[in-house]
């Protein structure tokens, strides 16, 4: 299930932060792409921990 809900993140957070980020595609990523791509990949990641910490709180798991 680990495996499942990280690939599930892995390619949210590409799509989302490529469609976000990148708005003419190249052969490579401008700095400003890079650092777009970075903020928004550590925004994806606290999201999911304030959510799953939430979920576990209300569940009474934590």
């Amino acid at each position: 299930m680990q495996v499942a809900f990280l690939s599930e993140f892995y390619q949210t957070v590409r799509d989302k932060c490529f469609d976000k980020c990148v708005t003419k595609p190249s052969s490579s990523l401008s700095s400003s792409e890079q650092q777009c791509l970075a903020r928004c990949c550590d925004r994806y990641a606290e999201a999911t921990q304030i959510v799953t910490k939430a979920v576990l709180d209300m569940s009474g798991l934590e």
